[in-house]
C-alpha cells in the first residue's frame, strides 16, 4: 500500500499520539491534533488523483516546492503548508517524516492546558 492511498493515510495519521480523523471539504481526510489541521488527504484534479497537504517548518516550505511533484498548498500557502502529489521526488518514508513533523509543529502550537489534556 502507498500513503497516496486514503486507508494507508488514514493508519499512519492515526498511529500519532492525540489525532483525529474528519471527513470534510468534498471528502478530504483531515488530520487534526486538538482540533488544529496538521495534514489533509484531498484530491486535487478532476481524475481521482490524491494529494497530501501538510503544515512545513519556514525551511521546509521554501525547501519543498522546489522539487518535482511539491508545491505550495492552494489555499493555504500564506500559512506555510505544501501539497506533495503521488509523482513527488520525496520517497513515502520523507513523506511519512513530514507528517510526523507537522504534527509536532501543530502540537506546540497548542496551549499548554490542551498538551496536557492530550497527553503530550
Amino acid at each position: 500500500m502507498s500513503i497516496f492511498e486514503r486507508e494507508e493515510f488514514e493508519a499512519f495519521i492515526l498511529s500519532l499520539k492525540a489525532v483525529e480523523i474528519v471527513h470534510q471539504w468534498g471528502n478530504s481526510s483531515v488530520g487534526k491534533i486538538g482540533g488544529k489541521i496538521f495534514a489533509i488527504f484531498s484530491i486535487w484534479n478532476d481524475k481521482d488523483q490524491w494529494q497530501i497537504c501538510l503544515k512545513c517548518s519556514d525551511i521546509s516550505f521554501e525547501m519543498l516546492p522546489t522539487l518535482e511533484g511539491v508545491t505550495k498548498a492552494k489555499y493555504l500557502a500564506r500559512a506555510k503548508w505544501v501539497a506533495i502529489l503521488p509523482n513527488s521526488e520525496l520517497s513515502e518514508k520523507e513523506i511519512k517524516a513530514y507528517i510526523i513533523e507537522a504534527h509536532k509543529i501543530i502540537a506546540t502550537k497548542l496551549t499548554k492546558k490542551k498538551q496536557e489534556q492530550l497527553g503530550l
